[in-house]
């Protein structure tokens, strides 16, 4: 008969995903314990209710997919915690709530984002044995808070190894403390020293650290306890970015595990999108695709927490008219048509025939990224939303607005060059407002990127090529499946070191 030391041993790995509470990190990590668990480990993701009911068809889905391993039991489990009483109006557990929400508000948010650390802990407790916390950044207690209890912890924050790179120099340097520019002049140039290239941002796309402290200070805190964790899962995978996953590594002294394009590696699931709203008619739209030529239309998303004025949004709408080309447009669902100009509504009648379809709420991104019909997609530089894009082979036009999109962006035009830039400038939150770029230059950027030009051609050439070497890292040899199974492999093997070190009498 097995003794509990063998049982244990049989058993599958334990992992525990703790997510922020955003769309944005939520569903990425959602995708990420759907890789892990079709590898045999049982995954549990720790969030509060409104934030689980996100997650959970995505979740549902994974474990369907998984036909249950023939266990009986699920491969994902959701495991609920209460959302701490910070003043918050009831149901507000979501970052996305706050842009519509007081800015005071957030400070009450960030205090639930500490509070949460005593039932984290208590689940630690009261769940054993986890073999290791995949964690967001944002929660910086947790790296001490797993470690009380004898569990590594890993980072995810769901961007690139290249943002992480350049966030890692920002915090190390504070260039704007070495620049020589004046502090005014916001179109001044500040590098990013130590990279393994030159990357260079306008003051006015960079956060700066002594306008906005509290920030600095936060993001201070987290890369202090990212670097005292066990390594950092990223969605992305080694040919896209290699200098900066050796540099992360080696120059760093990081280590990463690249298991993406997750998106890609459960995408025979479902397609993402409909896991949030399932209002969206999306078989409408699908058909309204179905009827336009191949790569003709562009796609128009800027993620879930972005915000446009209605000037903005009626450059946006003056851009794609002119542009001449059909287009998808994915906007909020409380966006009202008081910004659209004469004729618009025509435009976008959603009928086979008009130029434009407009989805109101969340859009299938992933299944319109992959349809014969798209030729490019206007984007935030959202992270999930660039990898999307690369993984379908689909060019870009980029419209980053804050966080690391910037970052992001750098990456994709500079280094990649799979892209065209529409020029923002300003780096401001979801709740602060952005220059107003015009709708002529909008409609230049998309007619370069969509255009028969030397420059579209190029840059769908190097799209497609990144596209296949997306595909072929999530199959099996490939660098990012091999990534999975080397990461499982250790944390199996510092499980027998630990139970053997228990067994001889250890501590």
């Amino acid at each position: 008969m097995a003794t509990q030391h063998q049982r244990q041993q049989q058993q599958p790995l334990h992992i525990l995903f703790f997510p922020f509470f955003a769309p944005g990190h939520l569903l990425p990590a959602a995708d990420v314990a759907s890789v892990f668990a079709a590898r045999g480990a049982r995954c549990t993701i720790l969030t509060t209710p409104v934030n689980a009911d996100i997650i959970r068809p995505a979740v549902d889905r994974a474990n369907d997919a998984n036909n249950l391993h023939s266990t009986g039991s699920r491969a994902i489990d959701i495991a609920l915690m209460p959302f701490p009483d910070v003043g918050l109006p009831p149901g507000v557990e979501n970052y996305m709530a706050l842009t519509t929400l007081e800015v005071d508000c957030r400070a009450k948010f960030m205090r639930a984002v500490q509070l949460v650390r005593e039932p984290f802990s208590r689940f630690l407790a009261n769940n054993r044995p986890v073999d290791v916390v995949v964690s967001d950044s944002f929660f910086s207690w947790s790296a001490d808070a797993a470690a009380e209890h004898g569990v590594p912890r890993l980072v995810f924050t769901g961007t690139s190894v290249f943002a992480r790179s350049c966030n890692e120099s920002m915090l190390r340097s504070n260039p704007f403390e070495t620049t020589t520019a004046n502090e005014g002049d916001r179109e001044a140039l500040v590098s990013l020293p130590g990279l393994p290239h030159r990357v260079e941002l306008r003051r006015s796309q960079m956060m700066d650290p002594g306008k906005q402290p509290g920030a600095w200070a936060f993001y201070q805190s987290n890369n202090a306890a990212d670097q005292r964790s066990f390594g950092e899962v990223f969605n992305s995978f080694h040919d896209l970015e290699p200098d900066y996953v050796e540099h992360f590594q080696t120059m760093l002294g990081r280590r990463a595990f690249l298991v993406g394009p997750v998106a890609l590696a459960t995408r025979d699931m479902a397609g993402s999108g409909d896991n949030v709203n399932t209002d969206v008619n999306k078989d409408c739209c699908l058909r309204w695709l179905d009827t336009k030529p191949t790569g003709s239309v562009v796609y128009v998303s800027f993620g879930t927490a972005t915000r446009f004025s209605p000037v903005e949004l009626r450059e946006i709408s003056r851009g794609l008219d002119l542009s001449g080309n059909n287009f998808v447009w994915a906007i909020s669902a409380g966006e009202g048509t008081e910004w659209m100009p004469e004729g618009f509504a025509e435009l976008t009648a959603n009928v086979g025939d008009s130029r434009g379809f407009i989805i109101r709420g969340w859009a299938p991104q992933t299944l319109i990224l992959n349809h014969p019909a798209l030729g490019g997609f206007i984007t935030h530089c959202g992270w999930n939303s660039v990898l999307e894009a690369v993984t379908a082979g689909v060019p870009m036009v980029t419209w980053p607005r804050y966080a690391d999109q910037f970052y992001n962006e750098k990456l994709v035009v500079e280094v990649l060059k799979v892209v065209v830039s529409v020029g923002a400038r300003d780096y401001a939150s979801a709740m602060e407002n952005h220059e107003v770029i015009g709708g002529e230059v909008i409609a230049e950027s998309i007619v370069a990127l969509m255009g028969n030009n030397e420059q579209g051609d190029a840059i769908r050439k190097k799209t497609n090529e990144l596209g296949v070497k997306a595909r072929s890292a999530v199959e099996k040899g490939g660098s990012s499946y091999s990534d999975v199974g080397r990461l499982m492999d250790e944390l199996m093997a510092r499980r027998r070191c630990s139970a053997d070190f228990r067994a001889a009498g250890g501590v």
